[in-house]
Formats: C-alpha cells, structure tokens, sequence
C-alpha cells in the first residue's frame, strides 16, 4: 500500500456478521477484502472487511438494513 493508496474498514461486532457481509457483497459484486481487523484498530472481532472510498456508498447500502456493523474507519 502506498501513501497515495486510502482504505476504509467495516468493523463488526462478531464474526457471523463479517461473514455474513461477505456473502451479501460478493452476491452483489461490490469489490471487497476480508482482512484481519489491524492491530492500530480496536473491534470485538477479528476479521473486518477493506474496500476503496469509491465503493463506500455500495458497501453502506448493500450492508445497512442486512446485517449489524460497528463502524466504518479510514485505514
């Protein structure tokens, strides 16, 4: 990742609901990582999902409504 690179974390508050996130994007074809939660960021969970800024309206409408998230924060 270069300085010039930015990233936005969805921060979940179990595991089941970053899994569940996953199946619910990939379904909708919205480019996402499934990354360990960095250590720079506390969560209740271990695993959080990456995406672009670009993809930042997608992910909030895909996920809102469908499953519980914490957070979304800047990497």
């Amino acid at each position: 990742m270069t300085a010039s690179e930015t990233y936005y974390v969805v921060l979940f508050k179990s595991v089941s609901h970053a899994l569940r996130s996953e199946k619910i994007l990939k379904k909708g074809n919205i480019p996402f990582k499934l990354i360990p939660v960095p250590k720079s960021i506390s969560s209740d969970c271990g695993v959080c999902i990456r995406f672009t800024p670009e993809n930042r309206e997608l992910i909030v409408s895909a996920l809102t409504g469908n499953v519980e998230y914490s957070e979304i924060r800047e990497l």
